[in-house]
């Protein structure tokens, strides 16, 4: 398949998976992150590999001009992880509402699950984000 013809990609469509691996370092613990003060794997830090994950799953399929942003995330972290092992965050794509995605989102360790998610995604035109968000930056 030719990446750089949208016309050949696969479609979006309900039941692609995206993934994204993190290993756990300080950076990404409670402490270094202002989660907490346990040494472990950091709640944010989950949250932003789950997005990963999302955005793995659909971001090859979107036509060019067009990108993906988190707007809505229910999130359970349920283990902890510590330091030197690495998570694994899945994300299945659940339901297309015309520019809504839903996401259903599974994180683990080499032990268990530590935590799930469901996570909703708007597709938007870059330039048109773009646009509307300079008319909040006010002139200098």
């Amino acid at each position: 398949m030719d990446q750089a013809n949208p016309s050949q990609r696969p479609a979006l469509e309900p039941g692609l998976e995206g993934e994204a691996r993190a290993v756990v370092t300080v950076e990404v613990t409670a402490p270094a992150v202002g989660s907490g003060t346990v040494s472990v794997y950091a709640t944010p830090s989950m949250v932003a590999l789950m997005e990963q994950a999302a955005v793995a799953c659909v971001e090859k399929h979107l036509a060019p001009g067009e990108a993906s942003l988190g707007v809505h995330l229910n999130v359970s972290h349920t283990a902890a992880t510590p330091p030197g092992q690495t998570v694994t965050a899945i994300a299945r794509l659940t339901a297309i509402d015309g520019r809504k995605l839903a996401f259903e989102i599974e994180a683990r360790d080499a032990t268990e699950r530590i935590g799930t998610a469901r996570h909703t995604r708007i597709i938007v035109d870059t330039t048109r984000f773009a646009a509307k968000l300079a008319q909040k930056i006010p002139p200098s």
